[in-house]
């Protein structure tokens, strides 16, 4: 049995139960196969008064296991919006202890890091101090936000040369990370997965009445139904969506996640007009998103950066094509018409896209057998491989 300590800022937990559910997943599906141990610290940043939702956040930092995952969750002081450029190494100082009391009960074989900021360099100093070998992954905005930031850049880089491997969830995002300086030799596309009974087409009428009962809204037999799934933060775009809205008047808009973002949106969809049209659901159980995902014409998410989005994976699987931007991995998916259309990130450009997918949809078998080579064991087999390889070469 090979151990692996693994750090992630992006976990669930109590407070959070969708935050970080494709970390989770992947790490899950590596235990899953028994030849690996795994044990997860999952440090939680509070500020040194705790306001808001920060007081729910520390009644969630506590260890737990799930799923054959054993995982910690330290606290360690941060100043929101403040303290980004130091977060890898308040981490590092708070965690090494516990790293080191872990090891000394049983040895790790591979720390990893789940992000490229702040858990790389957090977990290059583990790892180091373990004196073990290292791998990091990189998701996408880790790369395309930290990236551009000197002090992280330049904390990312010593860690990169640090690790053994470097890991990318797509092609793109490897190309991105040889282009900050990231050495191209160690780095390895490594794909997100999928939970293929889960995430399949479903009878798409069923669950169009399903969702209309479910969250108490009018849906008109015919109208077109249109996704957006993430964060409701400016970077994912869901403002282009709204705005592309009053190109059809009878079309519904479910917007699916929780951010800063939502004032903004809302107060955008009723200056358009389209307010009575648009719905913001939170955040949902993976469940009900097959459900959502089965009922929609199209799914949009018009991102101005991404890795290769779960988001993506899981909509074509249910049969729903995207209307999505040129970023990160998506080529590496679109690879064909009945996957979706790649726009300009604009609105305009938007409602053309979709007015020819509703036009002309393609056949909902044909969309979902383009993410057919996504699935957690398929990415628990690679990861397994990539880290056994590490392991017997350092």
């Amino acid at each position: 049995m090979r151990r692996l300590l693994s750090l992630a800022t992006l976990y669930p937990n109590a407070h959070s139960p969708r935050f970080g559910t494709f970390v989770a997943r992947s790490l899950e599906s590596l235990a899953a196969r028994g030849d690996w141990l795994v044990t997860v610290i999952n440090p939680i940043g509070l500020p040194p008064l705790l306001y808001g939702h920060y007081r729910e956040l520390a009644l969630a930092a506590t260890n737990g296991e799930t799923n054959r995952v054993e995982i910690y969750r330290p606290t360690f002081r941060l100043l929101p919006g403040l303290s980004g450029n130091w977060n890898a190494r308040l981490i590092a100082r708070k965690i090494l202890p516990l790293a080191r009391h872990l090891h000394q009960a049983a040895p790790f074989d591979l720390v990893d890091a789940q992000f490229f900021y702040p858990d790389g360099p957090a977990a290059a100093r583990i790892a180091a101090d373990l004196g073990v070998p290292l791998a990091i992954k990189a998701r996408g905005a880790d790369i395309s936000y930290w990236g551009g930031r000197r002090s992280p850049l330049r904390q990312m880089r010593k860690a990169a040369r640090r690790a053994d491997r470097l890991l990318a969830v797509s092609d793109a995002l490897a190309n991105d990370m040889e282009a900050l300086g990231f050495p191209a030799e160690k780095v390895r596309v490594h794909y997100t997965g999928l939970d293929r009974d889960l995430f399949r087409p479903l009878d798409r009428f069923e669950c169009r009445v399903r969702l209309a009962e479910h969250f108490g809204f009018a849906l008109p037999p015919g109208a077109p139904l249109l996704a957006c799934v993430g964060a409701l933060i400016p970077r994912k775009g869901q403002a282009f969506a709204i705005e592309a809205l009053p190109a059809f008047p009878e079309a519904h808009l479910l917007l699916v996640g929780k951010g800063p973002d939502e004032a903004r949106l809302r107060a955008l969809a009723d200056r358009l007009g389209v307010a009575g049209r648009v719905h913001l659901l939170g955040s949902l159980d993976h469940t009900l998103l097959p459900v959502l995902l089965s009922a929609a014409d199209a799914m949009v998410l018009p991102s101005a950066s991404e890795g290769l989005a779960n988001a993506w994976v899981e909509a074509v699987a249910c049969g729903c094509p995207l209307v999505t931007t040129d970023v990160g991995g998506a080529r590496e998916l679109v690879r064909s018409e009945a996957a979706g259309t790649i726009v300009a990130r604009d609105a305009g450009a938007i409602a053309t896209a979709l007015k020819a997918l509703l036009a002309h949809p393609p056949d909902r078998d044909a969309v979902a057998a383009t993410a057919e080579r996504f699935s957690w064991p398929a990415h628990a087999e690679a990861l397994a491989g990539l880290y056994e390889d590490i392991v017997e070469t350092s």
